[in-house]
């Protein structure tokens, strides 16, 4: 499954010349495996009520291309691979007016307890995410 999430740029994306900075890129990729997990009817602050986040471990990031300041962007997001106490998702950033790809993301993301130690995922969440599996963008 592919999750599509759109992102308008602000003035409070971009650095002075009108490009949207480079660590807001990340910014825009936390909102779209946001978003997808929602998609599952899980909300991240239902997860951290009852002692648990996923908190980024890895992540590889390729800047392409630079986005500007009122571009519509689109974050692709799909997971790629879901284990006992984490899960791999891969994304693109993408500018919607003439497909260029900005940002390709891989995320490794663990599944940590309050105490910030690493935690099993309920095998009800993980059958869910795992059956969203597909291929790297």
């Amino acid at each position: 499954m592919i999750h599509r999430h759109q992102i308008r740029v602000y003035w409070e994306d971009t650095d002075a010349g009108g490009i949207v900075y480079h660590s807001n890129y990340l910014n825009f990729a936390e909102r779209g495996r946001t978003e997808m997990v929602r998609t599952l009817g899980l909300k991240q602050s239902e997860l951290a009520d009852d002692g648990f986040v996923f908190a980024v471990r890895h992540m590889d990031v390729n800047f392409l291309k630079s986005a500007k300041l009122d571009d519509l962007l689109e974050v692709e997001s799909t997971f790629t691979s879901v284990k006992g106490a984490s899960m791999e998702v891969g994304q693109v950033i993408r500018r919607l007016d003439d497909d260029a790809i900005l940002v390709r993301l891989d995320v490794r993301l663990a599944f940590i307890s309050r105490d910030g130690k690493p935690a099993r995922i309920p095998a009800d969440l993980k059958n869910s995410l795992q059956a969203l599996v597909s291929e790297r963008l």
